[in-house]
């Protein structure tokens, strides 16, 4: 037999109904002589529900009662899941990530997975049992708590389970029919992939597309366990994430992603000598401030200047901690600009193509769109434009690269 994980986000599951559908799906997939391991997200907004709950009581928050706290809405939902599956006959089991074995660090709201003990779960697989485990959810190694892997979690379950179990297919089941070569939203005739390479799909993670879970990627990726992204709404094949075929000629260009969710943080007049930008940047990673594009402009006059981009949501935490090592590295000012996104190119193909960053930005600069910033890798091109011109830089670049064919 072959064993089937399959993960359900929170729209998936997200009210009774939902949750019927998604137990007649699991049921299907059993009697047609799989074995099945099912991982659930918390119903719909549940997450975000038990957040606002939280700051609503305490200002304090400790991240260990937050962990106790959102990992409820895993449980509920597995809980119920397995009820509807007994309704329809199937012999299943809940289980919160403790009692399925994962062993995570103890880095409370964003542990990450250090071992996976199955044995509990072999047995119910072994049994004829469905086990439902919570997702994104564990047991700190040394001090026995409960653990939250952060938003997304629920794919890392599901890829880290497969690799443990011996998986063949590791199912991710979400409200969209698979991986497109742009927001469908911003571009109608976005095309959905049938196959993309674990390298693709990390550099259209990291360049803003939301789904699947990037540490997911980055974990099917180190142990070979097939991504198979799908539609629980509609049920049809979605977008398989593999090794790249040696065989086959890769496509120059596989979708074109925006991201909207970083601002941009410049420091004016630095003197341009050695050690200075990384005197700067120690500073910020050790304040947790993640850093995605760096730019370093011309020295003139024996000073530079030096941009980056951060989420939004570090950018205070960037300020402050950029303003404090201002004199100390002897810059002259602190800037931020909000008003920005990001448009980026993914392609294994580019590899062997020659002209595809002169081509985009010919198209980009046709479109009157101005570029910020650039930065680069060996199957990405990304530019940073102003936030307001980002649809239509998706549009356009979509159509230049003729991927609605």
């Amino acid at each position: 037999m072959s064993l089937v994980v399959q993960k359900y986000g929170g729209t998936s599951v997200a009210d009774p109904e939902r949750i019927r559908s998604v137990a007649d799906h699991v049921a299907r997939t059993s009697r047609q002589g799989n074995e099945v391991l099912v991982v659930v997200s918390a119903m719909g907004k549940e997450t975000d529900d038990l957040i606002r709950l939280s700051g609503e009581v305490s200002r304090v928050r400790p991240g260990r009662e937050m962990d106790m706290l959102i990992t409820a809405g895993e449980r509920k939902a597995t809980a119920l899941l397995v009820m509807a599956l007994h309704d329809l006959g199937v012999d299943a089991a809940s289980y919160t990530g403790s009692q399925a074995g994962i062993i995570t660090d103890s880095t409370h709201t964003k542990a990450k997975i250090l071992e996976i003990r199955g044995d509990r779960l072999r047995a119910a697989l072994t049994a004829g049992k469905v086990p439902v485990v919570g997702g994104a959810q564990g047991m700190s190694a040394d001090d026995r708590d409960v653990t939250f892997l952060g938003r997304g979690g629920s794919d890392t379950t599901a890829v880290a389970l497969a690799h443990a179990l011996g998986g063949d297919a590791c199912e991710l089941y979400t409200d969209v029919s698979g991986v497109f070569t742009a927001d469908p939203r911003i571009v109608p005739t976005a095309r959905r992939l049938q196959r993309v390479s674990y390298e693709e799909m990390l550099e259209m993670c990291a360049s803003g597309c939301p789904k699947p879970e990037m540490r997911s990627v980055e974990f099917a990726r180190t142990w070979k366990v097939p991504l198979h992204v799908r539609s629980s709404f509609t049920w049809e094949p979605g977008t398989w994430i593999r090794e790249e075929d040696p065989t086959m000629e890769q496509a120059i260009i596989s979708g074109v992603v925006a991201d909207s969710s970083e601002a941009k943080v410049t420091v004016t007049g630095v003197p341009d000598r050695p050690g200075i930008a990384a005197r700067l940047f120690r500073a910020l990673a050790d304040n947790h401030v993640n850093v995605d594009m760096i730019v370093q402009n011309v020295s003139v006059h024996g000073s530079t200047d030096i941009s980056f981009t951060v989420p939004k949501d570090d950018l205070d935490a960037g300020l402050r901690v950029t303003a404090a090592m201002r004199d100390e590295i002897g810059g002259s000012d602190v800037l931020a600009d909000r008003e920005i996104a990001r448009v980026s190119l993914i392609g294994a193909g580019m590899k062997t193509h020659p002209g595809i960053a002169a081509k985009m930005f010919e198209t980009l600069a046709d479109e009157g769109v101005n570029i910020d910033m650039i930065s680069t890798s060996p199957i990405r091109i990304s530019c940073v434009v102003r936030a307001h011109q980002i649809d239509e830089a998706v549009q356009s670049l979509h159509h230049a690269f003729g991927l609605e064919r």
